[in-house]
């Protein structure tokens, strides 16, 4: 019967009710129909701001090794690169390969530890392929040597690489940046930049001021429309360690060195992190830790920092000691040159890895 009674009353309406109702149902209808294309619009736009087709990027230290493979994966993604690097020879035999890919990238020759070389590069990109879309920082220097073999310069260079040279980059290209309200600021750093590794005390100290500063920054820039993604891998095998610096007992020091960075079970294939990386910086994470080192050895270190110090301690006095006389009077040696004085077969086999990395990458031609 209340059915029966509500139904009549509605049967019953007068016909201004009946109007009124009708109104409240469109308007009903037309919010639905209002939310569901918002709700497609945001996810449009979603897709739209991870994708890099036409974005120019531009990727400092990339004639060689991870700059090169993740200049690589930028293009292939769509993105409009320019590659950065002070040897201009390495610099073409990049393009070369990239070019046999089927894959465009534009050159420039720049020392990121120079100012104006850093400002002019930033200008010459936006005359050539325009506004900078994407900026990822890679350029980096290892000397791997007891710290009383290093000199003052050794950590002045190792900071002026991997600090200044990204923090000028940065600041060159975050005006045009904020004007468009667009932009995403990639920085290749370390676990290094997270603990302090013994016998890579530069790389560690300059690691360190650059993973402050970009988090710092990342803060700043929120809500802005620019984006921060602060790349913390562990070993990757790129073939870097035949470029790396040692010092002390040199040949030593290349060997416990080399063999983290070459062998599968440490190192990470750096095609893989190449991949995973430009995948952070499409997606504007804040974050990314890369390699099982460099995940359990932030997390630990954050929950237990006295612990991780001791195992550090460790890791010290089982490393080489700097040798008669402090080290070789002519100071560091490149790991191509340690590794020539190589004679354990073993060795070779496990830095084998490495040395094929090398030689797909770059990194020029690599002994043995």
């Amino acid at each position: 019967m209340r059915g029966a009674r509500r139904a009549g009353r509605i049967d019953g309406m007068t016909s201004s009710g009946r109007g009124r109702l009708r109104r409240v149902t469109a308007t009903g209808v037309a919010a639905a129909g209002v939310a569901v294309a918002g709700t497609a619009a945001v996810g449009v736009a979603a897709l739209r701001k991870d994708d890099l087709t036409g974005e120019v990027a531009l990727v400092a230290g990339a004639s060689r090794g991870l700059g090169l493979l993740i200049a690589r994966e930028l293009a292939r993604q769509g993105a409009r690169v320019a590659i950065c690097a002070r040897d201009r020879q390495e610099l073409g035999r990049a393009r070369e390969q990239l070019d046999g890919e089927g894959l465009q990238v534009e050159t420039f020759v720049c020392d990121v530890t120079d100012g104006e070389q850093v400002h002019r590069l930033v200008g010459e990109v936006e005359q050539r392929l325009g506004p900078v879309d994407v900026l990822v920082n890679v350029a980096g220097i290892i000397q791997v040597a007891p710290d009383e073999t290093l000199t003052d310069a050794d950590y002045e260079a190792a900071m002026a690489t991997m600090f200044w040279g990204p923090f000028r980059l940065t600041r060159a290209v975050l005006p045009s940046m904020r004007r468009r309200r667009h932009g995403r600021i990639a920085t290749v750093t370390s676990v290094g930049g997270a603990i302090g590794v013994p016998h890579l005390l530069p790389y560690s100290a300059a690691k360190f001021a650059a993973v402050g500063w970009f988090e710092g920054l990342r803060a700043e820039l929120a809500g802005s429309g620019i984006t921060v993604t602060t790349i913390v891998p562990g070993l990757m095998r790129t073939g870097s360690h035949l470029n790396a610096s040692f010092g002390g007992q040199s040949d030593l020091e290349y060997a416990w060195f080399a063999v983290g960075a070459a062998a599968p079970l440490v190192a990470m294939d750096a095609e893989r992190a190449a991949r995973r990386m430009v995948g952070a910086i499409r997606q504007r994470r804040r974050v990314l830790l890369l390699t099982p080192l460099s995940k359990v050895a932030t997390r630990v270190h954050g929950v237990a920092p006295s612990s991780t110090v001791a195992l550090l301690e460790v890791m010290g006095r089982l490393l080489p000691g700097p040798g008669a006389g402090g080290g070789r009077p002519e100071g560091l040696v490149t790991g191509r040159a340690a590794d020539v004085d190589l004679d354990s077969s073993v060795l070779r086999r496990v830095t084998g890895w490495g040395r094929d990395a090398a030689r797909r990458f770059n990194e020029g031609e690599a002994p043995g």
